[in-house]
């Protein structure tokens, strides 16, 4: 099992450097990633399906056992090489009123809906570092050719009129996280 603990229990130190400001980034990653990617930036969903999450993916949303959610899994490319894989978990309780739309995203990225809706908010970030072995590392890693020890994600529970969902970011071996440690928000 994952080991998450809220950011504040790392220091700098432990972070990988090259990876530190996008784990501990508050922005939309989705946003930074379209900016960082100097080709096509695009979404491939890997599965959708309605289904339980895991114990500990129902406890940080405050879900009853049994409860029942939408489990979207996907990849973030920037040329056609997965930088970061992406799970998010949306009770389906949570899917009233404008947050329905959450339901048909196909390809659209989350992070663009989740941050243009100035009543969302989001709670303490959470890191760790995945290592072989754990399920989410076999999730996040599958169908790549080159797979670290361990990868590093983030997760959070965002709020959208008081109706929680969880999103958990994993960067994959392929995102340049050398060539990306400094922000890099571009004037539009």
């Amino acid at each position: 099992m994952t080991r998450w603990k809220p950011n504040r229990h790392y220091l700098r130190a432990d972070i990988p450097r090259p990876l530190c400001s996008w784990l501990l980034d508050t922005a939309s990653l989705t946003m930074r990633l379209q900016q960082l990617c100097p080709g096509e930036f695009r979404v491939r969903v890997l599965a959708q399906v309605t289904g339980r999450p895991t114990l500990d993916e129902a406890r940080a949303l405050g879900m009853r056992q049994g409860a029942r959610a939408i489990i979207r899994q996907v990849q973030l490319l920037c040329d056609g090489q997965p930088w970061v894989y992406a799970r998010t978990i949306i009770p389906l309780t949570s899917l009233r009123g404008r947050l329905r739309r959450l339901a048909h995203l196909g390809t659209r990225p989350l992070g663009g809906m989740l941050f243009a809706d100035r009543g969302m908010r989001r709670e303490i970030v959470e890191l760790a570092r995945i290592h072989k072995g754990q399920e989410l590392f076999a999730t996040a890693t599958r169908g790549l050719r080159s797979k670290p020890p361990a990868v590093w994600g983030r997760r959070a529970v965002f709020r959208i009129a008081h109706r929680p969902l969880l999103v958990t970011e994993v960067f994959l071996p392929a995102f340049p996280a050398d060539t990306a440690t400094a922000p890099l928000w571009k004037s539009r």
